[in-house]
């Protein structure tokens, strides 16, 4: 295959619904087929890949929306906003908008929404791109609501596209399967086997082309694109490169996400920064990027290019198996003790050819000289390990993770990374806490540098995880769809962007 030969997509895709394109019932209905199925459905989790792509801006709705070209945000379910103090923000909604239970879209729901996510009677992983942030929300009138953090939050609209408006009457202490938004999707059934969507026929905005989509998984990137190919489903929002063969159907485009390695530091050997170098250092960088395609870039740190606070100068880990040896070496004489078991866990389905990449790594581990053991676990196991609080009695570890930040600031990604607070932290670090606060509260330029001296920090200084790759995303797209991805699409599909061609 000449993976050159694919179109790679970069750009915004179009906005409005394409709706007239549909001419029967049964031709407005789609198949999407997924890599895994999603662990539950609640709006909370959306920045989970399986739950954003059927729930983000299909049934629940932001109130912001980041445009995939300039990564500034756009209105949403809020039409605008201006900051009155360093700490404060208004927002103005939009009117003429109801829930799909018939309940009121108003200050009252927006404040209630946010409360949900910040109360912490729900395990919530969008709370983690606000950090350590505590915000006080207040119903000024029917349509305005005013924003209050703890500290400044120059980005606070940013931050807000990650913020999914719920119905009022969803129970605020538990998670639920059956979210009830104000989307132009409502959920009709959520199954072992599938989960459907149908048309909201109450939606505020422009009708979509696409009447119902139903979603099924399978792990087998062949057996997506195969379904595809044959007509049993519509669109596949990610196939290996190997599978990506066909250059009418399948599209190579330019993502957000970056793959890494978390280092659990808080556990010997992995709390010795020589060790923690060595990892870094024992990976055959060129033979692992043979598993993912020509297109991949190597990664110093856990943002992409054009996202603020990308340092372009921090230059990726090299290959060096002999300096990691050494490090090693060096360690054990210190008192480390390197030959403690380490676990390596993978997340079956986390992206194509992500087992075949950590038993790869695992084995490159072993040859320097470190005691890994690889477990592959299906997501709700998986999920235990990313986000706190961790598992009791855990020992060292590695935790296989695909890291999404499309909102244009590296606020979504630092302080969860890196704080002592961070949802998926294993750092303790308060001189490190500082300095991230310092950065989070600045603007303009110095905002620029002060992340970059954090991202320099973390690489250089402190080895505090293994960034493996900025990747590039293979989708294939049945002929009746008029949809090509963009950098969003590892984290939502927007049923109403999905035209039909005639």
């Amino acid at each position: 295959m000449a993976i050159k030969s694919i179109r790679i997509i970069a750009g915004a895709m179009a906005v409005a619904g394409f709706a007239g394109h549909a001419t029967a019932q049964n031709t407005s209905e789609i198949k999407i087929v997924l890599p895994e199925q999603p662990a539950n459905l609640e709006p909370c989790g959306t920045i989970i890949t399986n739950v954003g792509q059927i729930l983000s801006r299909n049934v629940v709705e932001p109130l912001t929306v980041i445009d995939p070209t300039s990564g500034q945000a756009t209105p949403g379910l809020a039409t605008e906003w201006n900051q009155t103090d360093p700490n404060t923000w208004q927002l103005k909604l939009r009117e003429g908008v109801k829930f799909q239970d018939g309940a009121a879209f108003n200050a009252e729901a927006v404040k209630f929404s946010i409360e949900r996510m910040t109360g912490g009677k729900v395990t919530c992983s969008n709370i983690a791109k606000f950090g350590a942030a505590k915000l006080t929300v207040t119903a000024v009138d029917d349509l305005t609501v005013e924003i209050k953090s703890d500290s400044p939050q120059p980005i606070l609209p940013t931050l807000l596209s990650v913020v999914m408006v719920v119905s009022p009457n969803t129970p605020v202490d538990k998670a639920v399967n059956d979210p009830i938004g104000t989307g132009p999707f409502k959920l009709a059934s959520f199954t072992p086997q599938t989960v459907v969507l149908e048309s909201f026929d109450g939606y505020w905005g422009e009708k979509p082309a696409i009447t119902k989509a139903s979603y099924v998984w399978r792990p087998e990137s062949s057996i997506r694109a195969a379904m595809v190919e044959t007509g049993e489903a519509d669109l596949t929002p990610s196939i290996a490169i190997q599978d990506a063969t066909n250059s009418a159907t399948d599209f190579a485009y330019l993502n957000s996400e970056t793959t890494a390695m978390r280092i659990d530091a808080g556990f010997a050997p992995l709390d010795d920064v020589r060790v923690r170098k060595a990892l870094n250092l024992a990976i055959d960088w060129e033979g692992l990027a043979q598993l993912f395609g020509d297109d991949v870039h190597r990664a110093a740190q856990m943002v992409v290019t054009g996202i603020n606070g990308h340092d372009d100068k921090l230059a990726p880990w090299s290959f060096d198996a002999e300096q990691a040896r050494a490090l090693i070496a060096e360690a054990k004489a210190a008192g480390v003790p390197v030959d403690t078991e380490i676990e390596l866990i993978g997340r079956n389905g986390i992206y194509p050819n992500g087992t075949e990449a950590m038993e790869a790594m695992m084995a490159m581990w072993q040859d320097v000289g470190l005691n890994v053991k690889l477990t592959m676990l299906d997501v709700n196991d998986w999920l235990r390990y990313l986000q706190k609080p961790f598992p009791e009695g855990r020992g060292p570890n590695l935790l296989q993770m695909m890291h999404d930040n499309n909102k244009g600031d590296a606020a979504f990604t630092i302080p969860i990374f890196y704080t002592s607070a961070g949802s998926y932290s294993t750092v303790s670090d308060a001189a490190l806490d500082n300095e991230i606060a310092g950065a989070m509260a600045a603007t303009g330029e110095d905002r620029t540098a002060k992340f970059k001296a954090v991202f320099n920090k973390v690489h250089s200084e402190l080895a505090l995880d293994i960034p493996m790759f900025h990747m590039i995303g293979y989708t294939r797209v049945g002929t009746r769809l008029d949809w090509k991805p963009d950098i969003a699409t590892n984290s939502e599909i927007p049923l109403a962007n999905i035209g039909l061609k005639n």
